[in-house]
């Protein structure tokens, strides 16, 4: 995690500082920064960074792509934010409302997803033992798998009901309340319909007639199964939140804590139960009968158009806003055949990324290559598409080709996913019809076949590298500067065991003889210290660089130490940085051992101490290599 930290503290930097976030989350591979004004942070400055992809600004949120370490990013990040992981995620001000409302929905589902593959491969799993005869589904073992799978799509509601608390800033514990009652079985449409007959139907004869078998206080409560529903638990939510700001307000102190939540859940749960839930309802009815009525113009249309624009709708983030529509067909029609088509994308991004590999000569994208080809067989295409296909453009072009292809055929053959989770490969369980069929599993790896070959021969013809990247692929080694005058002693000869055990990175000591410190290396300040003591530079070359002058040296408080750059300032190799007063920090009773160390060293495939004895200025010192 200590190799995270710099690049943590440059991200907060140059976001525009700590005052300028409002929240943060993170997905798999971004972080997810609600800014107060997003023109404070510098685009440029982070998307050179070495540790992140991109930057992108979508959905209301500054998105920072760092790609597979994105967790252990978002841990050094958020202390220095002073939040913490539970704290939600606060709203930009100025923001248009479809940006809102996909800030919204992605700030909901993010926090389940992962428990939501989880189930879903767990299900899918079931069904295909179950299918290769290994256990019937009678017996205990497919009851209780089936029971770890099942659980959190069934009471779906209790979830959303906890993140959407969070995100709408209610009290988490009320929107498990409210997630709770709309799974109570006695008011579940199934349950009313197998113990009573129905008074009357409302709009029947249209594709919204709605059974009717209770009313509460004369108003007639339309029936709906709402286990596994995602919209009506929102917008209760949503509804709560507005109403105990209001009571918390008209509610006096001495009777809010139990008065507040209990007038709350006795307005949301009615007026969820008659307006809320049944709208939310009619409108996935509408928007189910809308996609099914483009598939009948043309299916192979339909799914050459998600299979083509869907890396372009993850590079904007706005594929959070087809979520709770993939949900809503598996809930209520038993499987999507709508947004599957995208499936094929993962695996035209894996070709694309392997026909890559086989025709660079760019050491470097070769070793890009082959850890983003397995995480987008997986099911995780981000890296490549930031990393790799967008910088190089046709490649891109390719990947949608490719998959707008791979869509065609999904869509033709009208491709369904059965169960919600998974990811890549481990989705292809979830793929199998439930009644053993073995058509759609067919189709499934027939259209990876498809889009694979079809994006792999498309790079193999058609990319081709340019100068600049043949011109890259030629690695040198790194030659670092002594930046000081004086003797070379062995790290882990010094008493400070912080910087002897190489927790901060790998590198050697010298005790200076001269009172000035210059540039080992053409690159970048990407930390200086207010007291002067010590420095962090970034070569132009990717190399993370800690100089820190004396030994405990910060507790002068800058007494001793004239700082001659800035942080962010580009520096040439002998430039002065830092001037300090050898005899008064020695006179304070500090030590002068100075370490200079390389904090990201783990990043290179070898690293050398040139010079073990006495050092002058511009001597090879370290030599580092790719």
């Amino acid at each position: 995690m200590k190799k995270y930290q710099a690049l943590a503290q440059d991200i907060v930097e140059h976001i525009g500082g700590k005052d300028n976030v409002t929240g943060l989350v993170h997905c798999i591979t971004r972080l997810r920064f609600n800014l107060v004004d997003e023109s404070k942070a510098d685009d440029d400055y982070l998307k050179a960074l070495d540790g992140v992809v991109t930057v992108m600004k979508s959905g209301g949120q500054y998105q920072v792509v760092i790609g597979n370490h994105v967790a252990d990013v978002y841990e050094e990040v958020l202390p220095l934010l002073n939040i913490t992981d539970s704290k939600v995620s606060g709203q930009p001000v100025n923001v248009k409302l479809f940006d809102r409302m996909i800030d919204t929905i992605s700030g909901i589902f993010q926090p389940v997803l992962g428990i939501m593959a989880a189930c879903g491969m767990v299900k899918g799993f079931n069904t295909l033992f179950v299918t290769l005869g290994l256990y019937e589904n009678t017996s205990g073992v497919y009851q209780i798998l089936n029971a770890v799978g099942d659980a959190m799509f069934t009471f779906m509601p209790l979830f959303l009901g906890y993140t959407a608390a969070k995100k709408f800033k209610l009290k988490p514990m009320l929107g498990l309340a409210i997630g709770a009652a709309l799974c109570y079985p006695a008011i579940q449409a199934s349950s009313l319909s197998a113990n009573s007959e129905a008074l009357f139907t409302l709009f029947e004869g249209s594709v919204l007639a709605s059974p009717v078998y209770i009313n509460f206080l004369g108003i007639p409560v339309i029936a709906i199964d709402y286990t596994g529903t995602v919209i009506p638990v929102i917008l209760a939510v949503w509804f709560a939140s507005k109403c105990e700001w209001v009571y918390n307000r008209l509610i006096p102190d001495l009777v809010k804590f139990f008065f507040v939540p209990m007038l709350t859940m006795l307005t949301v749960i009615p007026v969820t139960l008659l307006v809320l839930g049944p709208l939310a309802t009619f409108g996935s009815t509408l928007i189910s009968q809308f996609t099914l009525a483009v598939r009948d113009i043309s299916p192979l249309l339909a799914g050459a158009l998600v299979g083509a624009t869907w890396q372009i709708l993850i590079i904007f983030g706005l594929h959070w806003g087809f979520i709770p529509v993939y949900i809503n067909n598996v809930m209520t029609l038993g499987y999507d055949n709508v947004m599957m088509p995208f499936f094929a994308c993962t695996f035209a991004t894996s070709a694309v990324v392997l026909g890559i590999y086989c025709k660079t000569k760019n050491q470097k994208l070769k070793e890009m290559a082959i850890p983003n080809f397995i995480s987008g067989i997986f099911g995780i295409t981000e890296p490549a598409i930031y990393g790799m296909l967008l910088p190089l453009k046709k490649p891109f072009i390719i990947s949608c080709i490719a998959g707008g292809i791979g869509g065609a055929f999904y869509g033709h053959f009208n491709f369904r996913k059965f169960i919600m989770g998974g990811m890549g490969i481990f989705e292809l369980p979830n793929m199998m019809n439930p009644d053993g069929s073995m058509g759609n599993i067919i189709v499934a790896f027939v259209g990876i076949l498809i889009s694979m070959v079809v994006g792999l021969i498309l790079t193999l013809m058609f990319y081709k590298e340019d100068e600049l990247v043949q011109n890259e692929s030629e690695e040198k080694d790194t030659i670092l500067l002594s930046p000081l005058e004086g003797e070379v002693v062995p790290l882990e000869s010094i008493e400070d065991q912080t910087f002897a055990s190489g927790m901060l990175g790998k590198g050697l000591a010298i005790i200076p003889s001269q009172g000035t410190l210059k540039s080992p290396v053409d690159g970048e300040i990407i930390a200086l210290f207010p007291t002067g003591h010590a420095i962090g530079l970034k070569s132009d070359s990717g190399i993370e660089i800690l100089i820190h002058i004396g030994m405990d040296t910060v507790q002068l408080n800058g007494r001793g130490f004239s700082t001659k750059v800035t942080a962010g300032e580009h520096v040439q190799k002998g430039q002065v940085l830092i001037e300090f007063d050898q005899k008064l920090i020695q006179s304070e009773g500090y030590s002068l051992v100075t370490p200079v160390l390389v904090t990201n060293w783990e990043e290179f495939s070898d690293m050398t101490i040139e010079n073990q004895q006495d050092i002058a200025f511009g001597q090879k010192m370290i030599s580092v290599r790719k």
